[in-house]
């Protein structure tokens, strides 16, 4: 494991071409000030802290991978940045933390339209505004993908671009002479010298006096009561396990017998874990697929009840099924562990089953607990129990490719869904000790977050009564006070333009009216945001126009004109989520 950040100072980027990231701000100072205290911070808590002279933070990252997949290591890297899915292979995988996507090689097929190994010629071709690198003039994702289809690589289309045709064609060949560099500062480098051996990137114990003193010197008084929680009995570190093994004894229900089994099972057990499989992931419109249980932890079993595909085996029918489980799940004593039991009331309450007693949400156990981490069980299952397990994309696919939960073969359903119940129940018995172990922890969680869990579940079930016909009006108006604008800004402006394309109003206000340019975007095009147009407004009337009329125009398409598309078929109202 290591935390990598840019070095100070410039990098062999720079040498190559001085214009490289030239448009960039500096640092704020009330920003830069912030680096070295993160690095303490990062070094409190045992995390193994990277920083390279002459080159950046990808450079390192890129030398790290390449060097753990030498040895056979898989690794995940926690970045947003584009550029490095040209890293990614068999094992290596990225994750943005703060979108919860992943991308192995068929995420990057399905993000880009193109393989890992072509993402640096895809780059090259359409540039990179945000460090000011440019590409193709003209040439965008879909014109990239489709040449890299048609010629394969960079070299081969670069060797044959005399037959490509029209304006691109010239600005193809117009660019060729700097491609080369362009490539060479998109590639990540891969042979940074480390000073160090992979074996060195171990997490290391927490020091905790340091976190203190770094707590208390910046007023991080939520973690300060973690520590104080936590005291000096912080949970190991568990290892981690990708062998599969916890799913050995997991059943699925398809007769009477197996459900009755466990029905009376889960009648004389203390807790049990419950998790739903549906066919969307609106509450109030997806319908049950399957349910999932588990008593013990490495024990649990699935019950498929609305698999559809060629060759399905037989399930239990749905209604009766139901009916069975209803006086279990309708129990109001708080015997229920899942993962955002709210989700789960919804289902459900489709289905005619008034959920009971919930005992503990491993979801809301997680955000009381670690606020600032990811909430999602698959991350929580690896986080607290070092257990590696199958995600959702595992068994429904990605992208186009994507297929609904009632589509999965139930044998491969069975075994994501048991797991579910299984991690959950396993997770709970992680985090309650946590909780228990603090007053403070255990009073926002009982007494604030379950309750209020609950009241969300009753007013999202309830929902916003709209007038429809009233919305009907309002967009009319609306309609027609944009018209008006369009007609005032075409008369200040001289002619007809799109009033929705920055492109022609950064024409017109600074082309041909030659208003004052009062900041550029990240590629270096005059900006026509709202804080530009607000000040231009002052003395310019057509600025005034166009900003009212994009005002009218978020108005109608986001809620006069989309309420309505939401309302409930059922219940003829908006409910929320």
């Amino acid at each position: 494991m290591a935390c990598v950040f840019d070095a100070k100072g410039k990098t062999f980027r720079d040498e190559l071409y001085p214009a490289y990231k030239e448009h960039r701000p500096s640092m704020p100072d009330d920003l830069r000030c912030q680096i070295e205290p993160l690095h303490e911070l990062i070094r409190a808590e045992g995390w193994p802290l990277v920083v390279i002279d002459g080159v950046e933070a990808d450079d390192v990252i890129g030398t790290l991978v390449v060097e753990a997949t030498r040895h056979n290591v898989r690794s995940i890297v926690s970045t947003g940045d584009k550029d490095m899915a040209q890293l990614v292979n068999d094992h290596v995988t990225l994750v943005n933390t703060m979108s919860e996507e992943t991308l192995d090689i068929p995420g990057v097929n399905a993000k880009f339209g193109v393989p890992p190994e072509r993402i640096v010629d895809y780059l090259t071709l359409i540039g990179d505004s945000v460090d000011n690198v440019p590409g193709v003039a003209k040439v965008g994702p879909k014109t990239a993908v489709k040449w890299l289809a048609e010629f394969g690589t960079l070299d081969n289309l670069v060797a044959h671009a005399d037959a490509v045709k029209g304006v691109v064609g010239e600005n193809l060949r117009a660019a060729a002479d700097w491609l080369p560099q362009a490539r060479a500062l998109i590639t990540i480098k891969t042979d940074v010298a480390l000073p160090f051996t992979l074996d060195t990137l171990t997490l290391q114990a927490r020091d905790t006096a340091a976190q203190r003193a770094l707590f208390e010197r910046f007023g991080f008084r939520a973690w300060l009561r973690e520590l104080d929680a936590a005291a000096t009995d912080l949970p190991a570190v568990p290892e981690q396990d990708t062998s599969g093994d916890h799913r050995a004894r997991y059943d699925t229900l398809l007769t009477d017998a197996q459900l009755d089994d466990w029905i009376a099972r889960l009648t004389v057990a203390p807790a049990y874990a419950l998790d739903t499989e549906t066919t969307g992931l609106d509450p109030m419109q997806a319908e049950l697929v399957g349910m999932s249980f588990a008593i013990t932890p490495g024990e649990a079993a699935y019950l498929p009840l609305g698999h559809s595909y060629a060759g399905v085996p037989a399930q239990l029918d749905r209604a009766a099924a139901l009916a069975k489980l209803k006086p279990l799940l309708e129990n109001p004593a708080p015997r229920i562990i899942g993962q955002n039991l709210k989700f789960d009331r919804h289902i459900f309450a489709n289905a005619g089953i008034a959920l009971g007693g919930a005992i503990d949400d491993t979801l809301l156990q997680s955000y009381v607990i670690e606020a600032h981490q990811s909430h999602e069980l698959g991350n929580l299952a690896m986080r607290h129990l070092g257990l590696a397990t199958i995600s959702y994309d595992d068994v429904t696919g990605k992208g186009a490719a994507r297929i609904g939960f009632e589509q999965v073969a139930i044998e491969r359903a069975s075994e994501y869904a048991a797991e579910d119940a299984d991690v959950t129940l396993r997770v709970r018995d992680a985090l309650a000790p946590q909780i228990a172990a603090s007053n403070k922890l255990d009073y926002v969680y009982r007494q604030i977050e379950l309750p209020v869990a609950s009241i969300l579940f009753r007013m999202e079930r309830t929902g916003v009564l709209l007038d429809r016909n009233l919305l009907a009006i309002q967009s009319g108006e609306l309609g027609r006070k944009m018209l008006e604008l369009e007609q005032r800004a075409y008369q200040e402006a001289g002619q007809p333009f799109n009033l929705g394309s920055p492109k022609q109003i950064g024409d017109i206000l600074f082309t041909q009216k030659g208003l004052p340019v009062v900041k550029k975007t990240p590629g270096g095009a005059p900006s026509t945001d709202e804080e530009t147009l607000e000040q231009l407004a002052l003395d310019h009337p057509i600025a005034r126009a166009i900003l009212d009329y994009r005002g009218m125009a978020k108005l109608k398409s986001t809620y006069t004109d989309k309420l309505p598309q939401m309302i409930h078929p059922a219940t003829g109202r908006v409910h929320t989520s």
